[in-house]
């Protein structure tokens, strides 16, 4: 089981409103909780993009488990954990069922099954690669590393805690932009507007990386944000980890930061 969790962009207003941009993998069995969090910015490696055999291949090398195996008690928390061949039985039990839906996977991709029907049966076994942008992160500190949430929520709220604690964030003055993906140097390399889009495509992603595991051209990036933004009814969720520095001001769900998306849709011909 897996849980990683690393800072993208990590940006600081003129008056210290900070904003932080990470990536996120953890068990896709959590994701409907991290999904309440009205406050994130998020996008999500999908099912419906990666490969069936890409997708079996991690599902049976390193499939999400639990991290507690807790007792059976009534109430939604589990205090105490199964222990010696019980706890070694669901252990085995949770992988050869996991092993057991690559089977049927496989099989119904062989036989012509589209990805987006046949990674649906091993969902339970994947992680989930997630980007994650917010200004505001005390309520999920709170409710994710406290006790009574379930524990492999408290595992990665807690290792968010602490990567977003050492982070330190780069200064931006008014009006300057967060780009998540885009490094100093692609800045410097590249028309404000044109890094804006490259961030887009590459949050949409959820990595620099295509689903094949080619780096993507900027080209490809370019065609990507084109296509995302003029589809009908546009795709809108990857321009709001981009945000220019706007201290005091309430944009959407971000404070002090004026996500694209928001310019996009307040702003004509933005």
């Amino acid at each position: 089981m897996t849980i990683e969790v690393r800072t993208i962009a990590d940006s600081s207003n003129s008056a210290g409103g900070r904003i932080t941009t990470m990536s996120w993998v953890y068990p896709r069995f959590i994701h409907a909780e991290v999904l309440t969090h009205r406050a994130f910015s998020r996008n999500s490696s999908s099912g419906r993009a990666i490969p069936v055999s890409k997708m079996l291949k991690a599902v049976w090398n390193n499939p999400a488990m639990p991290v507690h195996w807790g007792a059976n008690q009534a109430g939604m928390q589990a205090r105490v954990e199964l222990t010696g061949w019980r706890k070694a039985a669901c252990q085995f039990i949770w992988r050869a069922s996991g092993k057991l839906m690559c089977g049927s996977s496989w099989l119904m991709s062989e036989i012509g099954l589209h990805k987006q029907v046949a990674n649906r049966v091993t969902e339970t076994w994947q992680h989930i690669s997630v980007v994650v942008t917010s200004t505001e992160w005390d309520n999920f500190f709170a409710l994710r590393c406290h006790p009574d949430a379930q524990p492999e929520i408290q595992a990665l709220a807690k290792q968010v805690e602490a990567v977003r604690h050492v982070s330190l964030p780069h200064p931006l003055g008014d009006g300057e932009w967060h780009l998540p993906y885009v490094s100093s140097i692609g800045r410097q390399r590249m028309a404000k507007k044109s890094a804006v889009e490259v961030s887009a495509a590459r949050c949409c992603r959820v990595s620099y990386l295509n689903h094949g595991g080619s780096k993507s051209s900027l080209a490809e990036d370019h065609a990507l944000y084109a296509k995302l933004v003029k589809a009908v009814p546009p795709h809108m969720s990857p321009v709001e980890h981009q945000a220019q520095a706007a201290p005091g001001g309430q944009y959407a769900n971000l404070t002090g930061w004026r996500s694209h998306r928001y310019t996009l849709e307040h702003t004509p011909n933005a």
